[in-house]
């Protein structure tokens, strides 16, 4: 091929690429702007295969949502109700027992924990939570509750941020997930969720969170009423913490689902765009190991496509997605292993099962040794 790109104005950001030189805001609009979404691709993917090869993640988890009652109320959330609304529903520690067990025996590694901000609970109610969880299964590591969570829960618990975390973390919290800034705009925050933590909070948080040695992922919703400039500058307040802190595990891209939600007549995002928030993501990223092509919202089959636009790793099989199905997800709730797997090397890519903190523990379907050696057999 004798053009790498039909934009010429990529050709100065990809040289940029190869020398590892970090990208501006200003390149980071020129990538949005761009219509030559191969180019932004094939640069992505050259970063990509720099770091993680031919490899490409998944983990075998389970989602719980403890609850979906939440005084929150944003209005692009299709999933959260009022306490006594019907459909409203609060799980105590029996059911999340119960839900637990039903799935014991398959090798669950992570068990991804989030719910609403629910105006009757008291902090005991999520140490017990954790503690059942890891009670049921101490092999799993916990990955759980937003920086709005923590800030709701240090309220709750009349604790610092810090202490709060470190009481969390003691009664089992290894990880948290990223969800929670959305998009760190004021001008979004005031429209959309005007009650959630803003975004110098938000950063605050998750700050203290990595101190405290608990790595989070990060996550940024686009496809609603944010502006391209207003992904730039998320990214880049991405970047700068992660330069801090180190503690960002990986970056998921969220696509928003209008359906059943104050937004419903917003249209969905496309492939193109899907594509190329992977992909500028893994550029304009380059502290963060990991991108994930989050599934559930972009659907398996784009997904697939994204593990060549930047991203290298799908997240996980779930087992039963909730939040992003109430607004319109036409994905499945759930994969097994073997769907995981024959999605990448359908893709050409081999799959590697890691654990929370991408330990390999299986390539390409084979037990890693030592994961083997520890007593795990399937």
């Amino acid at each position: 091929m004798n053009r790498l790109f039909r934009d010429d104005a990529l050709k100065k950001i990809y040289d940029k690429v190869k020398k590892g030189i970090r990208l501006s805001r200003e390149d980071g609009l020129v990538l949005y702007k761009t219509r030559d979404l191969n180019g932004v691709g094939r640069m992505a993917d050259h970063v990509r295969r720099q770091r993680h090869g031919n490899d490409a993640f998944y983990v075998y988890n389970q989602h719980l949502n403890y609850t979906n009652i939440c005084k929150n109320r944003c209005l692009f959330c299709a999933y959260a109700v009022d306490e006594g609304d019907d459909g409203a529903y609060l799980w105590h520690m029996d059911e999340i027992e119960k839900r637990l067990m039903a799935r014991i025996e398959e090798p669950v590694n992570e068990l991804h924990i989030v719910g609403g901000l629910h105006p009757s609970l008291d902090f005991d109610y999520f140490t017990g939570l954790l503690q059942t969880v890891k009670r049921v299964r101490p092999n799993a590591k916990i990955k759980a509750f937003t920086s709005v969570e923590i800030d709701y829960l240090s309220k709750l618990s009349g604790l610092s941020v810090k202490e709060t975390i470190l009481v969390l973390k003691e009664a089992g919290l290894d990880m948290m997930p990223g969800g929670g800034a959305e998009v760190m705009s004021e001008r979004v925050r005031k429209k959309l969720f005007p009650k959630k933590v803003n975004a110098q909070r938000w950063l605050e948080i998750m700050e203290a969170v990595h101190r405290a040695g608990i790595p989070t992922n990060a996550t940024m919703l686009y496809g609603h009423i944010e502006t391209l400039e207003e992904r730039v500058d998320h990214l880049i307040s991405l970047r700068e913490l992660q330069d801090k802190t180190g503690g960002f595990s990986a970056f998921i891209p969220l696509a928003f689902h209008s359906q059943n939600t104050a937004l419903s007549h917003l249209p969905a995002t496309n492939a193109m765009d899907d594509l190329k928030n992977i992909a500028i993501a893994r550029l304009m990223l380059d502290n963060f190991d990991h991108i994930k092509a989050y599934w559930v919202m972009i659907t398996e089959k784009l997904a697939q496509v994204a593990l060549a636009y930047g991203a290298d790793d799908l997240d996980g099989t779930i087992i039963e997605e909730r939040i992003t199905h109430e607004a319109g997800a036409t994905s499945a709730k759930g994969l097994t292993r073997d769907d995981m797997e024959r999605m990448i090397r359908d893709s050409g890519f081999v799959p590697v099962e890691r654990d929370t903190f991408y330990n390999e523990l299986r390539r390409d379907g084979v037990l890693t040794t030592d994961y083997k050696d520890k007593g795990h057999g399937a």
